[in-house]
């Protein structure tokens, strides 16, 4: 076998398994209502098994450093799709909620590091000249798994149940197991490195405090010591984590990049954009199913759409930036992203819903806009050495962000609800939801104001010299 063929063959491998944990990223959300009834939860505990994912994916993104360099990529990648399909199976057999949270953790902890094994070695498999094109290859991909995954998500559970999601994600598993044993080959080199033990527990007490304390309070309020005393241990841990990273010889993320303010304005307006877009995708699912009595497919129907223009639109905001540079851009994103998100806060129980497809739609033309631009210009200001530790940081923020932000929009929403006096039960979620949506549309605006104010294409031009390739994870 030629080596064109052989790497053709390989790349296909990989890219299953992008589509695998794109899709597990998204096909949940359709299933919360009908796992609430089941369980006979509560929105603020469903929203764990969104929030969690996202934790350990931003936990394991600066430890997957590590694991690349220590491990070869074919047995770290069947290691990790093997964590992935035990969730799964877990998640199929499960009769109870707390096993399938944890479930969820196993498939984060494959995901996590598949993500960026797929990235690195899809790096190494191609020269310089050819990169581009590979990862617009795997960017199409990524993109493929949210635009597909709601809609076939809502049809199996309308018609055959939650469950059988995870025996479709274990069976893609071990297709993906047995074909990476006979096609995969090693193709990152190793080069032993120490894992900072101390610093990585520091960060998973922070962020995970910080998310625990968050999920809490619309369940027990800001008082309770069960909310704020989690809080304080994430703020404390990080503060030590911050600490620590300037004390070591090998951290585990280098917060000199830290020292660009270029780079810190991206990686805000990312967090800005992460905590209001992975929440609206649940509040939304929420809203369809629970408040207005819908199929399980309408949400997935209604975010069809707009998943398409995401995967259209990917690879021409990346023309523009290119030859305009990323003010436009970012400008324009927090623009759509703000005016479609305050659109849902005046959600009722009739609201069309060729409205909110179309208001969804602009969503995903402003989330296609600032993500892959915004990031970009923010790695372009850092030196190349520095941009692996920017990735990751970015990375890790915007995952930990992502799950902070779902829970605390869960949080608002669910505290309003229970505010709403002598009303009813549906009448009084709509209103949890409006009043979310509004919070969320106040973030946004500032994100348009610092976009306004601080997104500058002065250094576009220079960068270019540099050399950077840009990968993008979800």
């Amino acid at each position: 076998m030629d080596n064109k063929k052989l790497r053709n063959l390989i790349v296909s491998v990989l890219l299953l398994g992008s589509f695998l944990t794109g899709l597990t990223q998204t096909v949940l959300n359709s299933a919360l209502p009908s796992i609430m009834n089941d369980f006979h939860i509560t929105a603020d505990s469903a929203q764990w098994l969104t929030s969690i994912y996202m934790l350990v994916l931003g936990v394991m993104i600066p430890a997957t450093a590590y694991l690349i360099s220590n491990f070869s990529a074919k047995k770290l990648y069947i290691s990790s799709m093997l964590l992935f399909f035990t969730g799964c199976l877990i998640s199929i057999f499960t009769n109870n909620f707390q096993m399938l949270v944890a479930s969820r953790i196993f498939q984060a902890m494959g995901a996590g590091i598949i993500m960026q094994l797929v990235q690195v070695s899809m790096i190494n498999l191609y020269p310089k000249e050819q990169r581009g094109v590979a990862m617009g290859l795997y960017g199409f991909v990524i993109g493929v798994a949210p635009a597909v995954g709601p809609t076939a998500a809502g049809y199996i559970i309308d018609n055959f149940g939650w469950r059988i999601l995870f025996y479709i994600l274990a069976f893609i598993a071990i297709l993906d197991i047995l074909l990476a044993l006979i096609i995969l080959r090693d193709i990152t080199e190793i080069k032993k490195s120490k894992l900072e033990i101390i610093s990585l527990i520091f960060s998973t007490l922070g962020f995970g405090g910080l998310l625990i304390g968050v999920s809490n309070l619309g369940t027990y309020g800001i008082y309770n010591y069960i909310t704020y005393l989690p809080i304080i241990l994430g703020l404390i841990s990080l503060i030590l984590f911050t600490i620590r990273q300037f004390k070591v010889d090998e951290p585990l993320l280098n917060l000199k990049v830290f020292k660009s303010k270029q780079f810190v304005i991206s990686v805000i307006l990312l967090m800005i954009m992460y905590i209001s877009f992975t929440s609206a995708t649940m509040i939304l699912s929420l809203y369809l199913q629970s408040s207005r009595g819908m199929s399980a497919m309408i949400p997935g129907l209604m975010m069809l759409p707009g998943s398409i223009l995401m995967s259209i639109l990917s690879p021409i905001s990346g023309k523009i930036l290119d030859k305009y540079g990323a003010r436009i851009l970012s400008i324009s994103g927090f623009l759509c992203l703000s005016i479609s998100t305050f659109s849902f806060s005046n959600l009722s129980e009739t609201t069309s819903i060729v409205m909110l497809t179309i208001m969804y739609s602009i969503r995903m033309i402003g989330l296609t806009l600032l993500l892959m631009p915004v990031t970009t210009w923010g790695l372009n200001a850092l030196n190349h050495s520095e941009i692996a530790d920017g990735s990751a940081i970015g990375s890790t923020l915007r995952q930990v962000s992502g799950a902070i932000g779902s829970s605390l929009f869960i949080a608002i929403m669910t505290t309003v609800s229970k505010n709403c006096l002598n009303t009813s039960e549906v009448l009084a979620t709509i209103k949890g939801i409006n009043v979310a949506f509004k919070a969320s549309s106040l973030l946004l605006f500032i994100g348009l104001i610092i976009s306004i104010i601080y997104v500058k294409d002065k250094n576009s031009k220079p960068q270019e010299e540099k050399g950077v390739t840009f990968a993008l994870e979800n």
